[in-house]
């Protein structure tokens, strides 16, 4: 068995033993897990058609990334209806929040709530669903601390453009999670449930190409072609696949091809996405991206102009091993089964801004199943997603991911646990 392996077997069983659902005593407080369970489902169920009719609004009116005025609305105010200190526009964006609620000195867990929808889709990944979790976990913590069982501090992050990786990412460069909590949780909707799901590393480019225009008939041979360029780079990328390895991904769109087909084109544009198991290997394949622009270029005569998105890469998921088997303890409690580690990691993915956060603050981000045949990012997926099923599946996943992170403030030898793994896993792949 690897060295990194045992290690984290060993750390799992150690944690079972240890945290087996019995009573711990923390800060002068008593408070058996079981009754913090009791405590946190009634306060979500007290909750549950206030959160189905939040999530079948957001449904109703999707916005896309940093346009999301009506969710941001709806759900500060409801935070400001349920006792919670709110902060709307949150870190110089205007559909970011945060929502905190404190009872004496303690540890302090995070919860990510996200909102934006994809164009012309809607809520196909679920974010409805998403931001319901996050309310659930934040009452459900909420009440913990109300009736006096623990004391800390739960914040929930309104985190908008996920979907283009902006807001987490310029959460962790304002130092959001790093300054306020020790811990950070979220789930995300799938048409499987996954503690481990592995989501990969991403970063964008523009690329833009500068010719000549000429009438396409009469004289062509006067124009440089700038459609040629990108189609000609684009080709470049789907020859480069082959030497890609299996895990990396390139894929992207032309987002300005010409103006009339009896023109030359002069200028076209577009935009690409690179992706790589883990964020250091991504300069590998940015660089050989990067070749296929230049090579586009040379061979049409045209000029080109290429920039990588500023925010930087939006990191790999760190899972957190303690936190993520906690959460499926409490899903298998509900009949749930989860694959093999191996198999979960091993299945295809997207990225998430999550990601970075994971590098700064011991983080998961599982995925709970929800009863359909399509996949994320569809119009099935979207049609599910405001399901009643749907519905309840999320308050499933969240009531379970909502005792984890009690656990983080119940328990010192937990968050100890969790530290170590943190420690450990992300030292690994710095």
């Amino acid at each position: 068995m690897h060295q990194r392996d045992l290690k984290n077997h060993l750390l799992k069983n150690q944690f079972f033993f240890i945290f087996s659902i019995k009573a711990l005593k923390h800060l002068g407080l008593e408070c058996s897990f079981d009754e913090a369970d009791s405590i946190i489902k009634h306060a979500i169920d007290s909750a549950d058609s206030e959160l189905r009719n939040i999530s079948l609004d957001l449904h109703a009116h999707p916005e896309t990334g940093m346009k999301e005025y009506h969710a941001h609305d709806i759900l500060t105010n409801y935070l400001d209806q349920k006792g919670f200190k709110v902060t709307r526009h949150a870190y110089q964006m205007p559909t970011a929040f945060i929502a905190e609620f404190s009872q004496g000195e303690g540890r302090r867990v995070g919860f990510c709530s996200e909102y934006d929808a994809l164009p012309s889709i809607g809520h196909g990944c679920g974010h409805n669903l998403i931001a319901i979790c996050g309310l659930a976990g934040a009452i459900g913590l909420k009440a913990l601390l109300e009736q006096g069982k623990v004391q800390g501090k739960v914040v929930l992050f309104g985190t908008p453009a996920e979907e283009v990786f902006i807001g987490k990412i310029d959460m962790v460069h304002q130092r959001a999670f790093q300054d306020n909590v020790d811990a950070c949780l979220m789930i995300h909707p799938s048409p499987y449930d996954s503690q481990y799901v592995h989501m990969i590393a991403s970063q964008d480019i523009v690329v833009e190409f500068f010719g000549k225009p000429s009438h396409a008939s009469g004289s062509p041979w006067n124009g440089i072609n700038a459609l040629d360029a990108i189609v000609q780079a684009y080709n470049n990328i789907s020859m480069l696949r082959q030497q890609l390895l299996p895990t990396d991904r390139v894929h992207g769109i032309i987002t300005t091809g010409g103006s009339a087909p009896n023109i030359i084109p002069d200028y076209t544009s577009g935009w690409f996405y690179v992706r790589t198991h883990k964020y250091r290997e991504i300069h590998r394949v940015k660089a050989k991206v990067e070749k296929c622009f230049d090579a586009a270029a040379k061979a049409t005569g045209c000029q080109v102009k290429y920039k990588w998105t500023e925010r930087g890469v939006c990191r790999d998921v760190v899972q957190n091993t303690v936190m993520a088997d906690t959460y499926a303890y409490y899903m298998e409690q509900t009949g749930v089964k989860f694959p093999d580690r191996s198999e979960q990691e091993a299945a295809p993915s997207g990225s998430t801004d999550m990601g970075n956060v994971s590098y700064v603050v011991p983080s998961i981000h599982p995925r709970f199943a929800i009863p359909t045949d399509a996949s994320t990012h569809s119009k099935g997926f979207a049609d599910s997603a405001k399901t009643e099923q749907a519905h309840k599946h999320a308050m499933v996943a969240a009531k379970a991911m909502t005792m984890t992170a009690a656990k983080v403030l119940l328990s010192d030898s937990f968050y100890q646990a969790v530290e170590l793994d943190f420690e450990n896993n992300v030292s690994d792949v710095e």
